[in-house]
């Protein structure tokens, strides 16, 4: 049975996530030991006892999520869970994706995405930017209310979820006056997230420009599975380009509604590697009668593995 994986992004983090799985799985574990040996600190430590406050950082949670996401595929394959026909991530997650593709380096990923956290926190100091979900307003109306809302300030939306569910982001103030507009207009909900970068809009370029000199030191190759970036919902195998995409990821929209359905036409069953359901949930909105799993815990993986292999021997991550 053809497969993908899917890797979340921010916000799926929690202090304990993927305890049992790394209890189970020796191979799991050894992500965060390798991690926290790249890192300089006890990402394990972290990532189990918290302090919330400080996993929920940018510059920790990427590196936490990027790990978890990882670890989860190699408890996978552990188990004796097949390789992906095709892999993609959500924001963060298609570092995530391309490490398990073999295109990244694990330890270069890892300590990419610390950065990643770090530059996008100094782009934009804390409380000047901000992100928010508009609920039940179709794609292009919520693209004219950010339109009408900018007042020369910015906001546009930059996660197209799935139908009826974007997430918007730009300055705090033309973010604020979207949000009233939006449900001036109908919207069923507006939802101020609990984060202060606006990450994937034009705020970011300047990080954008720094994750570009530093994606220049390090090796970047060809994937061994097929991957599709949430960028453009299109394939991508060339370095340079994969290089270049990772770039315009930083402030560009993600278009996950879009990216399902190319993995659907890949594959009819997708996998989400990682802490929560948040993918699976997405994809069900975006096409209700579609297979999907969500690898939370032993039992969860257990059967994902029983329901999408016939004879799968347990096979090594290698990354």
């Amino acid at each position: 049975m053809s497969i993908a994986l899917l890797f979340p992004g921010q916000g799926s983090q929690s202090v304990g996530m993927l305890a049992a799985l790394t209890a189970r799985y020796p191979s799991a574990a050894q992500c965060f030991e390798r991690a926290s040996s790249a890192l300089g600190f006890d990402l394990a430590r972290l990532v189990a006892h918290g302090p919330a406050e400080r996993l929920n950082a940018t510059e920790f949670t990427q590196p936490a999520m990027l790990v978890a996401g990882v670890a989860t595929w190699h408890a996978w394959r552990e188990q004796g869970g097949g390789a992906p026909a095709v892999v993609a991530g959500h924001s963060l997650g298609e570092f995530t994706a391309l490490v398990c593709a073999q295109a990244l380096p694990f330890e270069a990923a890892v300590q990419l995405v610390q950065f990643r956290g770090q530059i996008m926190q100094q782009a934009v100091p804390e409380g000047v930017g901000a992100m928010a979900a508009i609920l039940g307003i179709d794609d292009a109306e919520v693209e004219a209310l950010c339109g009408e809302s900018s007042q020369g300030e910015v906001v546009q939306a930059v996660n197209y979820n799935s139908p009826g569910q974007v997430v918007i982001a730009g300055h705090a103030a033309a973010v604020e006056r979207a949000m009233r507009l939006a449900q001036e207009r109908g919207a069923k909900r507006t939802l101020r997230l609990p984060v202060s970068v606006p990450a994937h809009s034009p705020l970011m370029r300047e990080a954008a420009q720094k994750l570009a000199l530093r994606l220049e030191q390090i090796e970047v190759r060809t994937p061994v599975y097929r991957y599709i970036s949430a960028v453009d919902a299109l394939e991508h195998s060339d370095p340079a380009d994969i290089r270049a995409t990772l770039v315009r990821q930083l402030a560009s929209p993600v278009r996950w509604t879009q990216t399902v359905r190319a993995l659907l036409a890949v594959a009819p069953t997708l996998i989400e590697c990682g802490p929560g359901k948040v993918l699976t949930g997405l994809t069900r909105r975006i096409e209700r009668g579609a297979q999907c799993y969500a690898l939370e815990d032993p039992d969860s993986l257990a059967a994902a593995v029983a329901a999408t292999s016939t004879v799968t021997a347990p096979g090594a991550a290698h990354v």
